[in-house]
């Protein structure tokens, strides 16, 4: 079970400070003079990226491994500069070539993940109805931490955070993970034309959005509208007729109630003309409504609008809050003339003069944070848990804690990709409560880790310096000499001071050392 790191004796020391100072006092200095001034808890925002880039490493190989996964780790790191950036990229974009045995054997955990949609009506209770979605929340989390096909699984978070389907939800509770399956994993790096087709099918969009109960009689506008707001061209692109029309143009993709699966229903669907946009269809006959929707659909799907907006996008999630408009036309024709096929789009976006020039200019949520916390600290996959007691059940409370837990958004604009959005003070202290519970052993605690001595080299540096320099050597960052001198003061230490066996800092006060590192901008920077 997770242990509350804020309640333990040692924590409250640090948050009441020891010695040179108070921890906070201490993350302030991390984050710079010019933050120290402020109270900093809710210092994470684009100033915040700017500030890290200052000090953080400007290794292009690094650079492509904090946007392409989930968090670089030191042998990730290794295998790269073996392979060269572009081999990995390439090979990480066709990524069924990736093997990923142990992932693969992880994920015969959650035998649920496979049953139909009437399968788990008939075999999950009532009382249990939740089960099969926290299967699908762990597996999701598992594949972004320990997955080695890292690229696919940042682009399935992409997806699932653009095409929304909230879980857990009374909605989906029998078809989100289906969802995932068929709809997001499937074309995740495919074409987003048949992403969007299969969304429109699915029966969990159809009944998040509504459209299962849309009727030619009495049209409901929700997933019309939020088709052309939110899954393709955007507001600016559209008026309100056209969400009129839209609504129609889907009337009779609805869900069969007795299967819970997608069904066309032809006495729902409305006929006639039909208009949106540039797009015109006569809709004579009830049956024929499938087609003209894919019409509709693969319309909506190659639009520049679409285009633009999909490249936008792309590049808020992988370059910057604020991406250069060279890189977004150049993404957006790679969408169209590669008929919206999304892996060549990421690798004009990744071998991009603009990605390599945006070092230090995105920051990560508090997801990936603590994707990259358990990552970077070299946790490895519990052994088969009782049923609901795993740690990765934890670890989406935690998420929640910091007002980020996968699938979690309730609304269908999915959860914001920017720093701004992610500075309160108390999903940041929740944040370095996890930090220091991951390097104190306090959390995850079924997850092997190596013992956190063993990242203390051998033979012992001979300054306190030194040491704080290869520990942050450990968490692959860069810190500053404020930084460094900084966390010496918080040992009680000047940074010249010579380091002996024993020493508090390489012993009961080590968690807390390495903790402040996952603390800094510098660590929090993706």
């Amino acid at each position: 079970m997770t242990a509350n790191p804020a309640a333990s004796p040692g924590r409250r020391r640090v948050l009441t400070g020891l010695g040179g100072g108070s921890a906070l006092a201490v993350t302030q200095a991390l984050a710079g003079p010019a933050k120290a001034a402020t109270a900093a808890p809710q210092a994470t925002s684009a100033a915040t990226a700017a500030l890290a880039a200052d000090t953080t490493t400007s290794d292009p190989v690094l650079h492509l491994l904090r946007r392409a996964t989930f968090g670089p780790t030191p042998a990730l790191l290794a295998e790269v500069r073996s392979t060269g950036t572009t081999a990995w990229l390439d090979a990480q974009l066709a990524p069924s070539a990736v093997a990923d045995a142990a992932m693969d054997a992880v994920v015969t955990r959650w035998p649920r993940l496979n049953w139909k949609t009437w399968e788990v009506r008939e075999r999950v209770p009532v009382s249990s109805s939740g089960d099969v979605m926290y299967d699908l929340l762990e597996s999701h989390m598992s594949r972004a931490i320990f997955s080695r096909r890292q690229l696919f699984e940042t682009a399935v978070d992409f997806w699932t955070n653009h095409l929304v389907v909230p879980v857990p939800s009374t909605e989906v509770w029998d078809s989100a993970h289906l969802f995932q399956r068929d709809v997001i994993r499937k074309h995740a790096l495919g074409k987003y034309s048949d992403m969007l087709n299969a969304a429109a099918r699915h029966q969990s969009m159809l009944k998040v959005l509504d459209n299962s109960d849309s009727h030619k009689k009495a049209p409901n506008e929700n997933y019309g509208r939020e088709l052309l707001e939110l899954h393709t061209v955007g507001v600016g692109s559209y008026t309100e007729v056209d969400v009129k029309q839209s609504a129609l143009a889907l009337t009779g993709l609805g869900v069969d109630s007795e299967s819970g699966l997608y069904s066309y229903k032809p006495q729902r669907r409305f006929v006639g003309a039909v208009k949106v946009m540039g797009w015109t269809h006569a809709n004579t006959s009830p049956e024929g409504g499938d087609a003209v929707a894919t019409s509709y659909l693969n319309y909506l799907a190659t639009h520049p609008a679409t285009a633009n907006r999909i490249a936008t996008k792309l590049a808020i999630r992988y370059v910057s809050d604020a991406p250069p408009a060279t890189l977004v036309t150049k993404l957006a024709q790679a969408y169209l003339v590669n008929g919206t096929a999304i892996a060549p789009v990421l690798r004009v976006l990744f071998l991009s003069p603009e990605f390599a020039a945006s070092i230090g200019q995105k920051v990560r949520t508090p997801y990936e944070d603590a994707l990259a916390s358990i990552r970077i600290m070299g946790l490895t996959p519990e052994p088969m848990p009782a049923p609901g007691k795993s740690e990765l059940r934890n670890l989406l409370w935690l998420t929640g804690t910091f007002g980020q837990a996968p699938m979690g958004w309730p609304a269908p604009n999915g959860y914001p990709d920017v720093a701004a959005a992610w500075g309160g003070a108390s999903g940041m202290v929740n944040r370095w409560n996890f930090h220091l519970g991951l390097t104190g052993n306090w959390s995850l605690t079924t997850m092997a880790r190596p013992a956190l001595a063993t990242w203390v080299p051998s033979p012992l540096p001979m300054t306190y310096a030194a040491l704080v320099d290869a520990l942050a050597a450990k968490l692959l960052i860069t810190l500053s000499a404020a930084q460094r001198d900084a966390i010496c003061r918080f040992v009680d230490h000047a940074p010249t001071d010579a380091l002996t066996a024993g020493a508090a800092a390489v012993t009961w006060k080590l968690p807390y050392v390495v903790a402040l590192m996952l603390d800094s901008p510098n660590f929090a920077t993706r």
